[in-house]
């Protein structure tokens, strides 16, 4: 702005790219004001489908804005420019000096006739996702719902995922000849209709619907090839519109959008828009990284400066329905004179296609459907000479990236500021490069290269596993493993320096342990353990411990729960059901413990090793045996596997479940491998966990039978052990395994490395030589006597132990609040 001194901004629309503006003003002298139609914090709806994993908006939220008003639920009704006055729907009227629409767009909804009937809903927030869910688990339909999505492009096929997840089986509906007709061409196109159609999905292209009508619960569509289909639901994701239903009098794009010049400022100079509602000379953008480069042109502009929209990046990279697709520069060679090197290999599932100048010289553009590994090191190269390796049947993709390269196009990061960020030393690895240059804090996709610019810079992050070993844990696992060696002293003696920590001692026991050491509390063991590991159950707050006896599957017969109730009553223990559909009995001294576990191994129960880096659970729905939606024996294969991996000690604990539909009542995707029933068998899902930072597991295989299926979880869980580092869960293993899930499923499924034979030995060997670590204690003296509170008075109770009374059970005295006898 040219006025002296900055007034009030006010924002409308609190969308990624408002946002990401009010993040760059936040430390400015202007007084923002953002009026948000949704009641929720900006989230970010590139990822929308992921919302269906956990049905938690926060896992969405985009960092919380601080330095504005924010008016949450605050829908913009009208703006009188002459007054400079911003109206709510609450009649709160707010003047300002600066005015920056960042209204977004809206779903485009073909005129359908019954496109208002119950059912039919657009793809578009949080909200709508809602009402979704809500319609499909009001469908009174048995067995897998059926649902249409009315668009196939980029939204369309995230709109079937979102379904997918749902447990319905969508049918998509495009128009054009093929999915994604902006981003791929007829040959890309062919190969993702077939890939996606593998995963429970009906494309019908080259038509649309005709009609949808009610048809008592269901919603029939009819399409104009004549095809009806008998539906739950109907997502409408047929494309945007900018939106613009604010009536400012101001001129309108030829597709919509504000008009605004190449400083993004409308034909009013005191408003400007962004994002997908602009229409930047004319020209409408519906991704969101041309929004954030307009963001950034408008705080300029407003601070005094004059950056202009630079154009914009209209490259693409996803991962639709678990296939990758990508396509940059002139992907449909509409260069005159442009040719075209495809290689589409049918057998591996790739297509990949390079557009070049006539003089073969400058690469144009590409298209990349199935493996888009090479898309960071291509898209750079866009309007620069080609390496001539890259036309050649299977030539290099690998090749070296220009310094002013763009390497994040959600920030216009190019790779000189990322290396010269780590080579002034300002950053050393991803966390500090997505601080200081904001590279990798968009779509993400770019970290990788990011990864690939710390090792081309020569930063190398310490795989050592403490000062005492030099190794990774992964190293040390296949040295024990080779050499044979059963003791932490002659591991350190032969390969360490020093005497151990408290690093080094328990990941030294884990992998003693998992290579089938005896007992945990064995000679070679006992002295390396944490402290739960040591007394075989979980230290609590106040010095008591709490035991958790395995109940495989969830399934426990009327005689064992009354052995447990008697055993907590007995004992005076607080008793909790487990999220792991196991019962925790909290408050036992140390002297108590073999007196407890006795009861309850006589009782036929065992370690629920709850205390060890070892398999937890395997929860489980109760699948065909009681459910009307089960379609496989979810607590059967539940229990089978949990016998099956009890006692596994491996990096981090493991969970599993199982769940006997796609309704996914057991919560299989948020564990380290979880498995759900399909019509045909099984599918298999790996690398999830909840806790601190959840992450969903990924598909491994689908539709395997159940010999199978423990087969390639076998190879999954000692390749697992063998590889990963100390205290890494499965999912933060998978996402830092070279070649991530791919590469796994060479290794465990398709045998791409001749191991799985060996791994597979590795488990049979665990599930033969399996014992209870309990009865294990019980039955040797020696062991026994590790469990008293005191050497010298064995039985007597400890006098810092003490407890209050709450909801009818005895809990840990907290300060201030007073205690009961123990």
């Amino acid at each position: 702005m040219t006025d002296s001194a900055p007034g009030t901004l006010v924002v409308i629309g609190n969308g990624m790219v408002g946002h990401r503006l009010v993040e760059i003003l936040r430390d400015s002298s202007w007084r923002i004001v953002v009026f948000g139609e949704e009641s929720r914090p900006a989230y970010d709806r590139v990822a929308l489908s992921s919302y269906v994993d956990s049905w938690s908006s926060a896992d969405l939220e985009l960092t919380p804005l601080t330095g504005c008003e924010l008016r949450l639920g605050e829908k913009a009704v009208s703006v009188d420019r002459e007054r400079r006055v911003v109206v709510g729907a609450s009649g709160v009227e707010v003047q300002y000096d600066a005015l920056v629409l960042a209204t977004g767009s809206v779903p485009f909804v073909p005129p359908v006739p019954g496109r208002d009937l119950p059912g039919c809903h657009v793809y578009r927030t949080i909200d709508d996702l809602d009402e979704i869910r809500a319609t499909v688990e009001a469908a009174d339909r048995p067995g897998r719902h059926s649902g249409m999505v009315l668009g196939g492009g980029l939204l369309g096929l995230e709109a079937a995922n979102a379904l997918r997840g749902m447990g319905v089986s969508p049918h998509v509906v495009e128009l054009a000849p093929r999915l994604m007709p902006i981003q791929v061409d007829d040959g890309g196109a062919g190969l993702l209709k077939r890939l996606v159609e593998k995963l429970d999905l009906t494309v019908h292209t080259g038509t649309s619907a005709s009609s949808i009508e009610r048809d008592g619960t269901r919603l029939i569509a009819k399409l104009a090839n004549g095809v009806e289909l008998d539906l739950d639901v109907v997502v409408f994701s047929a494309g945007i519109r900018p939106r613009t239903d604010l009536d400012l009098g101001l001129e309108l794009g030829p597709r919509g959008g504000y008009l605004v010049d190449a400083a993004c400022r409308t034909a009013d100079p005191r408003v400007f828009a962004i994002g997908e509602c602009a229409a930047v000379e004319g020209v409408a953008y519906g991704l969101v990284a041309p929004g954030y480069a307009m963001a950034e042109v408008v705080a300029d502009q407003i601070s005094g400066g004059s950056k202009v929209f630079p154009g914009a990046d209209v490259s693409t990279k996803l991962k639709l329905l678990g296939v990758d697709v990508a396509s940059f520069g002139d992907a449909h060679a509409t260069t005159e004179g442009a040719l075209e090197v495809v290689v589409n290999n049918a057998v591996a599932g790739t297509y990949s296609k390079l557009v070049v100048s006539d003089d073969a010289r400058t690469l144009l553009g590409g298209v990349l459907v199935g493996d888009a590994s090479s898309y960071l090191s291509l898209r750079p190269l866009v309007g620069k000479e080609v390496p001539a390796a890259l036309l050649q049947p299977g030539g290099a993709v690998d090749v070296e990236m220009p310094a002013d390269a763009q390497v994040c196009s959600c920030h216009a990061v190019t790779k000189q500021t990322v290396t010269d960020a780590i080579q002034s030393g300002v950053a050393c690895d991803i966390a500090e490069l997505k601080a200081c240059t904001k590279a990798g804090t968009g779509c993400g996709s770019c970290v990788p290269m990011l990864k690939k610019l710390l090792t081309e810079c020569g930063v190398e992050q310490s795989k050592a596993l403490c000062e005492h070993f030099t190794y990774s844990r992964a190293e040390l696992f296949e040295i024990v493993r080779a050499t044979r060696l059963t003791t932490f002293t002659s591991l350190i003696e032969k390969h360490g320096t020093g005497r151990g920590c408290d690093i080094c001692k328990p990941a030294v026991a884990s992998i003693l342990a998992s290579l089938g050491n005896g007992h945990i509390l064995g000679e070679s063991q006992a002295s390396l353990q944490d402290t739960n590991d040591k007394f075989l159950a979980n230290l609590q707050r106040n010095g008591t411990y709490s035991v958790v006896p395995r109940i495989p599957g969830g399934e426990i017969t009327p005689e064992k729960l009354i052995v447990i109730g008697e055993v907590a009553r007995d004992y005076g223990l607080y008793t909790k059901i487990t999220g792991g559909q196991r019962i925790d009995l909290f408050g036992a001294t140390v002297d108590q413990l073999p007196e407890i576990w006795r009861r309850l191994v006589d009782a036929g129960f065992e370690s629920g090793h709850a205390y060890g880096k070892a398999l937890r659970t395997v929860k489980s729905c109760v699948g065909t045996t009681w459910c009307r939606y089960g379609v496989q024996d979810s607590v059967g294969l539940a229990i089978e596997l949990e016998l099956r991996y009890r006692g596994l000690r491996s990096p981090h604990k493991l969970k599993s479940a199982v769940s006997g539909c796609a309704r996914e009542c057991a919560e299989a995707r948020s564990k380290d491998f979880g498995v759900i029933a399909t019509e045909n068998g099984w599918n298999l899902y790996v690398g999830g966990n909840g806790g601190f930072t959840p992450r969903h597991a990924d598909l491994l295989v689908s539709d395997v039978d159940t010999e199978e299926l423990i087969r390639i979880i076998d190879r999954f869980l000692m390749f697992y052990i063998r590889t990963a580092d100390r205290l890494q869960r499965t999912s933060v293993w998978l996402e830092g395994l070279d070649g991530g899930l791919d590469h796994l499923r060479e290794v465990v499924v398709e045998d791409k490395l001749g191991i799985c034979a060996d791994l597979e030995a590795a488990m049979a060997s665990h599930v033969s030589d399996y014992a209870d670590e309990w009865r294990g204690v019980l039955e040797d003296p020696e062991k026994l006597a590790r469990f008293t509170s005191f050497v010298n008075a064995p039985g007597t109770p400890d006098p810092t132990i003490s407890f209050r009374a709450e909801r009818g059970q005895r809990v840990p005295v907290q300060l201030g609040i007073p205690e009961v006898v123990r």
